[in-house]
């Protein structure tokens, strides 16, 4: 199985959560691991090759494409982890404009702009895989997160456009769809929601819990583990598909 030994991987928002860990994983598999994510501290503590970058600007984008081109060659595998949570939106009516459109940079126009950069490569290769993660709120939308919702609404609808433009071409496009995940940016919600509701962050997480059949919330390593097959050459028969990582919960 050759999986993705070898193949020259980016992953964004590898500082943290999901994408560390996924980081981590295809770097053990044997991948060539470019990391990218704002913080230059986080990284650097990865052990791979890494850029630090704003991916919610084009110019962020173009430069962590240009230079993983320099550094590893063209990118084989991409995993489009990163993005910005909800905990700072307020219902549709009360909604800021300048926090919509940091949003829908960051989730959403970013995620295009790495896309259409890193495909042209894939096309010429012949080959290529390319993993986004959604969220379970991709589908079925959470209550003032009017931002969120649409930004992983739109990442889903990006996905499949490159699994139909580049399918011919021998690459993959897919997204998982994490439910609850304890990772620092969902902490941040579960804080803003106590606050809301007057209790504490612990009763947020334990009801956060109980939205799934399995009594918990959803690990990092689990999504990374669906990432890492979707990542990998095997997966070959998969694309234009939104998983579900979500122990059953959301349907």
């Amino acid at each position: 199985m050759a999986g993705v030994e070898g193949r020259v991987t980016l992953v964004t928002g590898a500082g943290r959560g999901i994408g560390r860990v996924t980081t981590q994983l295809l770097s053990e598999r044997g991948a060539r691991v470019m990391a990218t994510a704002r913080s230059e501290s986080e990284l650097a503590s990865l052990g791979t090759d890494y850029i630090a970058a704003d991916l919610g600007t084009i110019e962020g984008c173009e430069k962590v494409v240009l230079e993983t081109r320099q550094r590893l060659g063209s990118i084989e595998v991409f995993i489009c982890n990163h993005g910005i949570g909800s905990a700072e939106e307020k219902v549709i009516w009360e909604q800021d404009p300048t926090l919509w459109e940091k949003t829908l940079d960051i989730n959403l126009n970013g995620p295009f702009h790495l896309s259409r950069l890193i495909t042209a490569d894939m096309v010429k290769q012949k080959y290529g895989r390319v993993v986004y993660t959604s969220s379970t709120a991709g589908e079925l939308a959470e209550p003032h997160c009017a931002a969120y919702n649409s930004s992983k609404h739109g990442l889903l609808g990006l996905m499949r456009s490159v699994a139909l433009d580049c399918g011919p071409h021998g690459v993959t496009s897919n997204a998982v769809l994490p439910g609850w995940v304890h990772t620092e940016m969902a902490e941040k919600s579960a804080i803003a929601e106590a606050q809301e509701r007057g209790i504490t962050r612990d009763e947020v997480w334990r009801d956060r819990a109980t939205l799934y059949p399995a009594g918990r919330v959803v690990t990092p390593e689990e999504v990374a583990t669906v990432i890492g097959f979707l990542a990998a050459e095997e997966s070959s028969g998969v694309s234009g598909e939104a998983i579900k990582v979500a122990l059953g919960g959301v349907w």
